[in-house]
């Protein structure tokens, strides 16, 4: 009698955490483009931890992202998740979720590129941002007399800085795993094309 050893092929978490090695995987993107639920199904995926940046702010500061914003201000909150997201980048491999202005900031996406962190930009139209963001009243940029256009203007000044990211992956109405899932062929594509030139 033989024994018969069957090899069942990686996963795409499988695949992409190989790709990954040590590097963090870093999502990035506006407001309501599914950063924290998705990167939390991408995290479970790969078996690796899950971060988001908000919610660590918060916990080192002792202060809500409204309170941050209404005590001292975006310009000191985004000095604040600069330092922040500095501290997470110095190890890895983890998936960080960014919050909406962080990539934006120059000191901010030239540590995530330096730590060589693999940013992917979660991009969503303006009606499915709107759908997912105008339920909640804890945006503090969009507590203005027309939080739809605020976010179509953040969307005009940040998208082409959030182009920037090493991968892009669309976020729709569509289930997470789905567009997780989509995240992973990405990162595995990504370094895959990194790999052979």
């Amino acid at each position: 009698m033989t024994d018969t050893i069957f090899h069942l092929a990686p996963s795409p978490g499988e695949r992409a955490k190989a790709a990954l090695g040590r590097r963090n995987l870093v999502l990035v993107g506006l407001m309501g483009a599914g950063k924290s639920a998705i990167g939390r199904i991408v995290a479970q995926q790969l078996g690796l931890p899950f971060i988001d940046t908000d919610t660590e702010i918060e916990r080192v500061s002792r202060m809500t992202i409204p309170e941050l914003f209404a005590a001292y201000g975006e310009e000191e909150f985004r000095a604040l998740e600069t330092r922040v997201i500095k501290r997470l980048m110095r190890s890895g491999p983890r998936v960080v979720s960014t919050g909406g202005g962080a990539f934006i900031n120059d000191k901010t996406r030239k540590q995530i590129e330096r730590s060589g962190g693999l940013s992917v930009w979660l991009n969503a139209d303006l009606e499915v941002l709107w759908e997912r963001v105008n339920k909640r009243d804890n945006r503090p940029l969009l507590k203005t007399e027309n939080p739809k256009q605020t976010l179509k203007d953040l969307m005009d000044k940040r998208y082409p800085i959030y182009a920037l990211a090493d991968i892009t992956v669309q976020s729709r109405d569509e289930r997470k795993e789905v567009i997780a899932g989509e995240v992973l062929a990405a990162v595995i594509d990504h370094i895959g094309k990194d790999e052979r030139k």
